[in-house]
């Protein structure tokens, strides 16, 4: 009964995800975080994804996750996709988000029942729908964006300049200039292309329109991270209603925890320790190319030949994928490759327990794909990177890795993956190419970078920190929000 009374009395938020492990993951994260800070969590999801962060919410008893059906509007949507990495082709990544809208109408029935009343929503950005929800129901809605202030700023700025027809009109090579960044930062029409397709501006159009219409927006960075970006994007929202609460991914802090984040692996988290157990500090290099990892066949063996010509201890983390898998399984049976490493190679087919594993002192280099949660992960586990983009805000990731901080080197990827026809580029990134970044990351060469990103880390975990900038923010988040409920009731 006193659980029950004290729940009743707590600030209640809905929380509503993006059904892409590199969304709902963070999103899960921040659950976890406001619930550890005297905040009622409701997290309102679809069944495979509940299933992915059950094990991890169901440790606090003032969370509460509530599955509704996928929508089964989109013919082309296949009948058990739920999330963007169970598509059978990322091009169906539209017609996914565009799936999700009649959510909300359900979404309703489910609001009249949630007691004590919601004090506010907490969505996704890219679910912009959820702002008829907070209309509807007279609720503060707050935007979590998982990624860097500075894509953020750089999205924000194309649309306010109307870049577009400039981009569309250069030719494929050519360098543009993103413009009134704090510093200079140059992409190619190739890597932006994706970022211009017509249907995902006009979700985008949508997205801004819900965020314009938002009383605040949570930020997965930290201050002391990309600060210049991070003023300008305030500047851009025109709101000082923004607050950093990262790395969410530091609230996991047990081995148990981080091995419970995201999917269930497909490795023991106890053999995978072992493993690194047995390797010296800052030797092993740790491989992985993200949840959406579109690439060819032939372009995950050139990894896997560069991992095994560095010379140094590897974990290997290969996305399985009905268009890859078995070609690259019959390279791997065929050509002995994991017999030639078993001494000092780990290959693992599927979910990783990457925080697990990027945390141990064991491990000395990255090779990633620049998504936000994989670059902020690194960044607070102290570990330089090997920056290899495939799409969207991971170009912008990587300036901020190599140019920006410093902490990293490019792989020297010159495209954009283009969703749907991946084939038609093929292997971008040759072995020699992807072996001599590693071999820069884990020399001497990268010395100065690990000194670097090690600060860094250092700083992120002050973040979090009682007392620390994103502790204070999450604490003046929910006292904003409690005030303004209060202010409400006061009305009423």
């Amino acid at each position: 009964m006193a659980a029950s009374k004290s729940k009743q009395s707590l600030p209640h938020f809905v929380l509503f995800p993006l059904m892409a492990q590199g969304h709902l993951i963070p999103m899960a994260d921040l659950a976890m975080l406001l619930s550890q800070n005297g905040v009622k969590i409701t997290f309102i999801t679809t069944p495979q994804n509940a299933s992915r962060i059950h094990s991890l919410l169901s440790q606090s008893p003032f969370i509460q996750i509530l599955q509704l059906p996928f929508p089964s509007t989109q013919p082309d949507i296949p009948q058990g996709c739920e999330n963007f990495d169970s598509l059978p082709s990322l091009h169906l990544v539209p017609k996914f988000l565009t799936a999700t809208s009649p959510l909300c109408r359900e979404t309703e029935h489910l609001f009249l029942q949630l007691s004590p009343k919601p004090c506010c929503i907490v969505s996704d950005m890219a679910l912009p729908w959820t702002i008829q929800l907070a209309d509807k129901f007279n609720v503060p809605r707050l935007v979590f964006y998982s990624l860097s202030a500075l894509y953020l700023l750089s999205m924000a700025n194309l649309r306010a300049t109307d870049f577009g027809q400039t981009i569309m009109a250069a030719a494929d090579s050519e360098l543009i200039i993103i413009p009134n960044l704090p510093e200079p930062i140059q992409v190619t029409k190739s890597q932006l292309i994706f970022t211009l397709d017509p249907v995902f501006l006009e979700w985008g159009n949508q997205m801004a329109k819900a965020d314009r219409a938002s009383y605040g927006f949570i930020v997965n960075s930290f201050d002391g991270l990309e600060p210049k970006y991070l003023e300008e994007l305030k500047k851009s929202i025109g709101s000082d209603k923004v607050w950093c609460i990262g790395p969410v991914s530091l609230c996991n802090k047990d081995t148990t925890d981080k091995a419970k984040r995201g999917n269930k692996a497909a490795i023991d988290e106890q053999r995978c320790i072992e493993w690194l157990d047995r390797r010296e500090p800052e030797s092993v290099v740790y491989a992985a190319l993200g949840s959406l990892c579109n690439v060819v066949a032939a372009q995950i063996i050139e990894l896997g030949l560069a991992l095994e010509a560095s010379n140094r201890p590897f974990i290997w983390t290969i996305r399985q994928t009905k268009s890859t898998e078995k070609q690259v399984e019959n390279w791997l049976a065929e050509s002995g490759f994991e017999q030639r490493i078993k001494d000092r190679g780990l290959v693992v087919r599927g979910w990783a327990p990457q925080v697990l594993i990027l945390s141990h002192p064991a491990v000395g280099g990255f090779v990633t794909h620049c998504g936000w949660n994989s670059t902020i992960e690194g960044i607070s586990a102290g570990v330089p990177m090997v920056a290899w983009p495939l799409f969207a805000d991971q170009i912008f990731n990587q300036k901020l890795i190599v140019g920006v901080l410093k902490i990293g080197v490019s792989v020297g990827v010159e495209k954009c993956s283009r969703w749907g026809v991946e084939e038609e580029i093929g292997v971008q990134v040759k072995m020699e190419a992807i072996r001599d970044a590693v071999q820069k990351v884990m020399s001497g060469e990268g010395q100065e970078m690990r000194r670097r990103v090690r600060e860094l880390a250092v700083t992120a975990k002050t973040a979090m920190e009682e007392g620390g900038s994103s502790h204070l923010n999450l604490k003046l988040l929910i006292e904003d929000i409690i005030h303004q409920a209060d202010s409400q009731q006061l009305q009423s």
